[in-house]
C-alpha cells in the first residue's frame, strides 16, 4: 500500500543535510566501529566465518567439474534503537539574534543536539568495546602491577605485539587500530621506554603520530570523551583501557573479511524534522533523530587491555 503525505515523515532538507554531514572531531569511536547503513530496522547483519582460511582443493583435471565454494555466514538481527532530542529556540532569542548578522540560532540549536547524540553514540561504542564478556579469554588481559602501562617498568610495545600475534593467529590479518583512553594516551607520551625510543631523533614532546610509528600501527587514537553522571561525577568514556583491533579499510567493508565491529545506522539518518511553533513555551522546535547500534561482529579481531592505566 502506498504511503500518503500525512503518513510519510517530513524532514527539513537543509538541516537534515547539515546533520548528515555533522562530525565531532573529539569522538573517535568510529575508528573501531565504522558506520554501515541499514536499509530497514528489521535488517540482519552478516558475520563471515572462517571459510576463507580453510585450505581448499583448487586444482582441476581436464573434464572434471569445478568445485563450488560458498562462504558461510550467520545472519543476526540488528537491534537499531532511536535517539531523539528537540532543539528549542525561544521566540525572544530568535528576535534578538535577527539583529546580529550571521547568527543562526536554529542551526546552533541543532548542532547542540547533534553533539549530545554524538556523545551518546561514543558512550555506547566504548561500552561495547570495553565489555570483557565480549572477548574470548585469549583476546583480553587484565593488567596489574608493573604490567600497567602507567608503570615505568612496563613494556607496552611487547604487550601490543603479543596481542597483534593473537589476532593474526585467529583471523589471519594483523591488527591496524589501537584505541587508547584519553588519560592512558597522555601517560604513554611520557612513558620512559617510549621517550627513550625517540631521544636521538627529536627533543619534542611525543605526539600521537609518534605513537603510531612506535607501535607500527596506521591508526592510534585517543578517546577523550567525558560525560557527567546524575550525581555530578565525571566519567571518561574510554576509561583506562586500550583496545587493539583489525578494522577493514573503507573499500573492504562489504567484502567477506574479518572485522572487529560496525555501527549500524538506519538509512536516511540522522534527520531533522521541519521547524514547528510551540505556543505553550513560545519557541521554535526542531526534532532531531538518529537510529543506530554499535555492535562487535568479530571479537576474534580485537584484544582488550583492561586497566592499562
Amino acid at each position: 500500500m502506498s504511503m500518503n503525505t500525512s503518513q510519510a515523515r517530513v524532514v527539513d532538507p537543509i538541516l537534515t543535510q547539515h546533520a548528515r554531514g555533522y562530525r565531532n572531531g573529539q569522538y573517535v569511536g568510529g575508528a573501531l566501529f565504522p558506520t554501515v547503513t541499514m536499509p530497514t530496522r528489521a535488517a540482519k547483519r552478516i558475520e563471515f566465518d572462517r571459510s576463507a582460511f580453510k585450505r581448499r582443493r583448487t586444482r582441476r583435471a581436464p573434464g572434471t567439474p569445478i568445485v563450488a565454494l560458498e562462504f558461510g555466514y550467520e545472519g543476526k538481527p540488528v537491534a537499531l534503537h532511536q535517539e531523539a532530542l528537540s532543539a528549542i529556540v525561544p521566540f525572544e532569542h530568535m528576535a534578538d539574534a535577527s539583529q546580529v548578522p550571521g547568527l543562526d540560532l536554529q542551526q546552533i540549536g541543532v548542532d547542540t543536539v547533534l553533539a549530545v547524540i554524538a556523545l551518546e553514540k561514543e558512550i555506547q561504542q566504548a561500552g561495547v568495546a570495553r565489555l570483557a564478556a565480549n572477548y574470548a579469554a585469549a583476546n583480553k588481559a587484565a593488567l596489574a602491577g608493573d604490567d600497567k602501562w602507567s608503570d615505568p617498568d612496563s613494556d607496552p610495545l611487547v604487550q601490543v605485539n603479543d596481542a597483534i600475534e593473537v589476532i593474526r593467529s585467529r583471523i589471519g590479518v594483523r591488527a591496524n587500530t589501537l584505541m587508547l583512553g584519553g588519560k592512558l594516551a597522555s601517560k604513554l607520551k611520557s612513558h620512559p621506554k617510549i621517550r627513550d625510543h625517540f631521544k636521538f631523533t627529536t627533543s619534542a614532546s611525543v605526539t600521537m603520530e609518534m605513537l603510531r610509528a612506535y607501535f607500527d600501527l596506521p591508526t592510534v587514537v585517543a578517546g577523550d570523551a567525558i560525560y557527567d553522571m546524575p550525581d555530578g561525577t565525571t566519567v571518561d568514556a574510554w576509561g583506562g583501557d586500550a583496545i587493539l583491533a583489525y578494522v577493514p579499510l573503507e573499500g573492504e567493508r562489504q567484502m567477506p573479511v574479518p572485522s572487529y565491529g560496525y555501527t549500524y545506522q538506519l538509512s536516511g539518518h540522522p534527520l531533522v524534522e521541519p521547524s514547528r511553533q510551540d505556543a505553550g513555551i513560545r519557541s521554535w522546535v526542531n526534532d532531531c533523530l538518529d537510529e543506530f547500534s554499535p555492535e562487535m561482529v568479530g571479537p576474534d579481531a580485537g584484544f582488550l587491555f583492561q586497566a592499562a592505566l
